[in-house]
């Protein structure tokens, strides 16, 4: 039996998420682990009002996140994985833990450039979040 049977590719589109996306890839042919990428739109970030220009901005970016997977399924096609796509909407920490959980994932694997501490607090990032919530494997893969 296979250490991990079923990934969770966590994909963005930057250059960090398409190496965790490669190395989840590779990881998931050799284990020829059930996969699933998941793209989020964070929009934990907009205010609370509802306007015409707030709806435009979330339908633009809702389009650029359902872009994003569709270009990530097709890189993993083009690699050789087959892939389940997921498109969620929220607070990323809340939803990659969803649907981690109820997909029942052995492991998760994201993108992470390093940055200091003070930058990392400013915008929220925080990793740990994730870690803390979790009850199974979390690969971070590292560009510089």
């Amino acid at each position: 039996m296979a250490p991990f049977n079923r990934i969770l590719l966590c994909y963005d589109g930057t250059p960090e998420g398409r190496l965790a996306m490669r190395c989840g890839a590779a990881l998931a042919q050799q284990l020829e682990a059930e996969t699933h990428l998941l793209s989020i739109l964070d929009c934990s970030y907009w205010s609370s009002g509802f306007d015409v220009l707030s709806a435009m901005k979330f339908e633009v970016d809702e389009q650029a996140a359902r872009e994003t997977l569709r270009e990530g399924i097709d890189r993993l096609r083009a690699w050789g994985v087959v892939a389940t796509g997921h498109y969620s909407t929220g607070n990323a920490i809340d939803q990659i833990t969803r649907l981690a959980d109820s997909l029942k994932v052995d492991l998760i694997v994201i993108g992470h450039h390093p940055r200091g501490l003070f930058a990392r607090w400013w915008t929220g990032e925080n990793h740990a979040l994730l870690l803390d919530r979790v009850s199974f494997g979390v690969l971070f893969e590292v560009a510089n």
